[in-house]
């Protein structure tokens, strides 16, 4: 009977060490993956990444905050790779890229250039830095406000390659500075200008030569992504008049479709689907629509599945979740909005934050608001439930969050944060 029951006793540990290693290899593997957000939009582009459920019981305060400091003005989004954080910042005359500790904030290195701004750019809204750098293995790349396009190495911050957008090419950056991440496909670096025959120009990543560029288009300020299209990658990129789709190889054209605004300003980025649907948006008078891009004979057919006026994403970030598209809808009151993504139907809108940007954590929304709002939302195409909210900063917020883990990054005019979203 002794034996017996020893020997059950024994399988019994084995089974809880079992169990035991599989929750630690499980969790140290989520460590693994989610460490990384190394461009606009986070891993896929799109504002999207898996994770663990997040913690929605706060205090008036809000979640745990693991450090704070302050830093110069600026809308450049939070890249991590690791244990470090990387963005950009305005101090005085200059443009910082910056790099600090996730642990404590503490900066590890800076490179700063001067990057004088002109017309009335810094009078209402701040000269910028707009654009959010891109991780490529060991280097970093970064446009400032004036189009200066520079190559670092990510781990000390010493230049490699620069070129100026708008001394070589005459790429104005548009009325308040440039926006446009930049982003790597193959071998390449992809940025929008602006101009006669190169609208869109391919950097080699490793030494700046350029590989081609291509096109008449007037830059705004939308990031572009790369989609595939029944098995063909196709550049997406908005710009002043118009969506297209480029050939991401050569920026050869492969179509075009026209989206007008009042000032001619896209500062939303597309969201595409596994269904084929691009979705754009912005404001200044425009609206949304949504586009059903195929294949069929070697050439890319664009269908217009539906125009709303009614949503209008100004610069803020938009998810799509199953059939629906979320976004922060509004230029001056603004809705949390939640649009049938095949037939443009307005099926919830809701009141409590002002212009927003949206994330997706697993099933959890994470709304963070220009007024310092920070808020954790259930979200579906019937409504929104907000689980947590508090207000986190105190100056214009305009900058999406950056989640890696469990771990929130922050940032608005004055200060950049960390915070622990554990539960």
């Amino acid at each position: 009977m002794h034996k017996k029951f020893s020997s059950g006793f024994n399988r019994l540990v084995d089974s809880l060490q079992v169990i035991v290693f599989t929750f630690l290899f499980l969790d140290c593997y989520a460590g693994m993956v989610y460490s990384q957000w190394l461009q606009w939009g986070g891993p896929e582009r799109n504002f999207k990444v898996d994770s663990t459920q997040l913690k929605t019981v706060w205090t008036e305060e809000g979640p745990e905050q693991l450090w704070k400091r302050q830093m110069g003005g600026g809308y450049s989004a939070i890249c991590v790779d690791q244990d470090t954080l990387y963005t950009m910042y305005r101090r005085g005359d200059e443009d910082v890229v910056i790099a600090l500790s996730a642990g404590n904030g503490e900066t590890l290195w800076e490179y700063a250039y001067t990057s004088l701004p002109w017309q009335e750019f810094s009078k209402q809204y701040g000269p910028g830095p707009h654009a959010t750098p891109l991780i490529v293995e060991n280097y970093i790349y970064a446009i400032g406000f004036r189009t200066e396009l520079t190559c670092l190495d990510k781990k000390n911050g010493q230049k490699v390659w620069s070129r100026n957008l708008w001394d070589e090419y005459g790429a104005q950056p548009g009325n308040r500075g440039y926006a446009s991440s930049p982003m790597a496909y193959k071998d390449l670096l992809i940025v929008l200008a602006s101009g006669k025959g190169h609208g869109v120009i391919a950097f080699n990543l490793k030494d700046g030569q350029s590989a081609w560029k291509s096109q008449d288009f007037i830059n705004s300020y939308s990031s572009p992504i790369v989609i595939n299209v029944d098995g063909q990658d196709q550049l997406i990129v908005f710009v002043e008049t118009q969506v297209a789709g480029l050939d991401p190889n050569t920026g050869d054209l492969l179509w075009r479709h026209t989206h007008n605004t009042k000032h001619q300003i896209h500062a939303s980025t597309p969201i595409w689907g596994e269904d084929n649907i691009l979705f754009i948006s912005s404001a200044y008078d425009a609206g949304s629509r949504a586009l059903h891009l195929s294949r069929r004979s070697g050439e890319t057919v664009v269908k217009e599945l539906w125009y709303n006026k009614k949503v209008k994403v100004q610069h803020g970030s938009a998810v799509r979740i199953g059939e629906t598209i979320y976004a922060s809808s509004g230029q001056g009151p603004a809705f949390l909005t939640a649009v049938t993504v095949k037939t443009g139907e307005i099926t919830a809108k809701q009141r409590g934050f002002a212009k927003a940007n949206l994330m997706m954590a697993g099933n959890q929304m994470i709304v963070l608001d220009e007024a310092g709002q920070l808020a954790i939302v259930d979200a579906s195409p019937s409504g929104f439930e907000v689980q947590a909210q508090a207000q986190v900063l105190t100056s214009r917020s305009w900058t999406v969050p950056t989640l890696v883990g469990t771990k929130l990054y922050l940032r608005d005019m004055k200060e950049i944060l960390a915070l622990d979203l554990s539960p």
